[in-house]
């Protein structure tokens, strides 16, 4: 009897997603994408949405660039690229109007996504359906999904009867996202058996997180009920609270008698490798190393795993705002493992009381930071459900769509109290078309709207990070972040701050002054003359600043490399000696887009106040 077929997705985006705050830069993703195709054994790619778009614009790189290269390698190979979508949100943490949510379909289509995984947190088919027709209309594959959790009303019932709903709304794939891992494996097994036996041609894949131990299982369990295909990781972003290592999914597999790809081990340590070069470049210092570690813990409180590096933080956030309230009325103080378990637990009491929104983004989010206030507050000799933000009203209230389970009394009781009101309108009718306004604002500001509209769109999306990311100052800012966590890295082990300097010029391009004289980087006659920012782009031979000698002739100082400014020694107006390094640059190996580049200064001829002397 012929054996059936497994295929496996590799979930490079959500391997970072998981582990912690950046994704790869552009040019590294183009490095690895060829030796995840030599890999021989993905039969799809998960290579942007989530959380990707956003971050790109974070560390000032333009999103759309990045998806554009990195799916391209994919298609070339005939591999099948996928993103993650959150139905009413898309690509950000809170809803978004209709308009760009169609846009959005036209432009990954046009930048080369196949498919799309379309989620809503609540399970809320209201909220996926749209997305399945506007991904048909722009060509993409709709993947509609299932947010699994584990509960007394989240039963293989209710998954099943969401799923039919999806699937007669026109969705071709259903995937099962275990997004905290904490699916039961027989309960998943029974989800998959029952849309197989109804709608046997309708693709299954299955996503789950192994941070609680039960992924393996579970996806040996939903293999024999007639899953397709597998959502893997690989070393050394695999397990802990990411995903399974593709090597023994697909040993298991194999032995269990299914037909699966043999893995070309020569090409996944190429792999391994350069992520692992990519963690040290500098991904590494935003990583939560903790998240490579599983934890039962997670099997009560069911927080998905990709969120464990963000609360760590915030329980170090009050950690020592709770001990300093013990100190100063003679009590004991607590260690953050005991504040962790008294979180997991107040989630456990919290998410019921809630409606049971399955927890994943940003769901997950608004529960544990209630979860967190409550034990904060109670740690004070306070009282529960004082500190509830408006985002995770809009969830109570039916705004972000209708909730699995019902309200406490309690929590029905506080809403009344503070005015808020309840609907179960259709969410998508809370938030209006909004891209004229941002076509405006676009033409305002005389900025084109990219190629396919993705430069609108992107707008349209994460306003602020891309005016952020298009001013420059989300560079100079992740710079600053950057260069302090490499400080505080190279600090713990006993190298000084002057040491750490020398270690990141090592590294950089230097720039030299070529004669003696004051330095000028860039005279404004109207606002203040300053030093470029930290981030600030060149193109080789054009000019970056001149320098004045003391018989008044000005030199040109050019760029010897395409790059960007990475430090700048000589500030505006400080005397330098011929051969003095004067900045440090980056040597860029991605081209430098246009608007990226700093322009040519204007000459204007003006006469010093004191000597009557024109000068340029």
């Amino acid at each position: 009897m012929k054996k059936r077929s497994i295929k496996f997705s590799l979930l490079y985006r959500d391997m970072f997603q998981s582990s912690g705050k950046y994704q790869p830069r552009v040019d590294q993703l183009e490095r690895v994408a060829p030796a995840i195709v030599e890999m021989g054994c993905f039969a799809r790619v998960e290579t942007n949405g989530g959380a990707f778009e956003q971050v790109q614009l974070l560390y000032g790189e333009n999103p759309n660039k990045a998806v554009r290269a990195f799916t391209k390698v994919f298609h070339e190979a005939g591999i099948q690229t996928h993103m993650l979508d959150r139905g009413l949100n898309a690509l950000r943490m809170y809803p978004v109007p209709a308009d760009v949510r169609r846009l959005m379909y036209k432009v990954k289509k046009a930048q080369g996504t196949d498919i799309t995984r379309i989620f809503c947190g609540l399970n809320d088919v209201r909220n996926i359906i749209p997305s399945i027709q506007y991904a048909k209309e722009a060509g993409m594959i709709p993947q509609a999904a299932l947010c699994i959790t584990h509960s007394p009303i989240h039963t293989a019932e209710y998954y099943t009867n969401i799923a039919f709903q999806l699937i007669d709304a026109g969705a071709p794939e259903i995937c099962l996202k275990d997004m905290a891992g904490v699916g039961r494996p027989t309960v998943l097994g029974k989800i998959v058996k029952a849309i197989k036996e109804r709608n046997p041609e309708v693709i299954v894949q299955y996503h789950g997180h192994s941070g609680p131990g039960f992924s393996p299982a579970s996806m040996l369990e939903v293999a024999r009920a007639g899953a397709d295909i597998i959502d893997v990781a690989v070393e050394p972003l695999s397990w802990g609270k990411i995903h399974p290592d593709v090597i023994t999914i697909q040993q298991m597999l194999k032995a269990d008698g299914f037909d699966v790809p043999e893995i070309n081990m020569n090409a996944y340590m190429k792999v391994r490798s350069l992520t692992q070069e990519f963690l040290d470049d500098f991904l590494g210092y935003f990583t939560d190393f903790g998240n490579l570690q599983s934890s039962s813990l997670l099997v009560g409180c069911g927080l998905p795993g990709g969120m464990m590096g963000s609360m760590m933080a915030d329980l170090k956030g009050i950690h020592s705002a709770i001990n300093m309230y013990h100190r100063q009325n003679n009590e004991p103080e607590i260690s953050v493992d005991d504040l962790m378990v008294k979180l997991f637990n107040e989630v456990e009491y919290v998410w019921p009381k809630l409606g049971y929104p399955p927890l994943v983004t940003p769901f997950s989010q608004y529960v544990k930071n209630v979860a967190l206030m409550n034990v904060f507050n109670m740690e004070r000799g306070e009282g529960r459900w004082q500190a509830i933000d408006k985002n995770t009203w809009g969830m109570i209230t039916g705004k972000s769509g209708k909730l699995p389970g019902e309200l406490a009394p309690e929590i029905i009781a506080l809403a009344k109290e503070q005015g808020e009101e309840f609907t179960d309108t259709n969410p998508q009718d809370n938030y209006p078309d909004e891209l004229d306004k941002f076509r405006k604002m676009m033409d305002e500001e005389g900025w084109d709207y990219g190629e396919d509209n993705e430069e609108l769109f992107e707008f349209a999306m994460h306003e602020q990070q891309y005016r952020d990311y298009r001013s420059g100052i989300a560079k100079e800012r992740f710079q600053a972040d950057l260069s302090k966590l490499k400080a505080e890295s190279q600090a713990k082990k006993g190298v000084t701050p002057e040491e750490v300097k020398a270690l990141q010029r090592a590294n950089y391009i230097p720039v030299t002054a070529p004669v003696s004289g004051q330095v000028f980087w860039e005279v404004d006659f109207e606002d203040r003359s300053a030093a470029p920012a930290v981030g600030t782009s060149y193109r080789a031979g054009s000019k970056m600043c001149f320098i004045q000698t003391n018989v008044l002739y000005t030199v040109d100082v050019l760029a010897g490399v395409s790059g960007r400014i990475r430090e700048i020694i000589a500030d505006q107006g400080a005397n330098v000696r011929k051969g003095d390094v004067i900045a440090y640059m980056d040597e860029c190996t991605e081209f430098l887009p246009e608007e990226e580049v700093k322009k040519e200064y204007v000459t204007r001829v003006e006469k010093t106040p004191f000597t009557g002397k024109e000068v340029k």
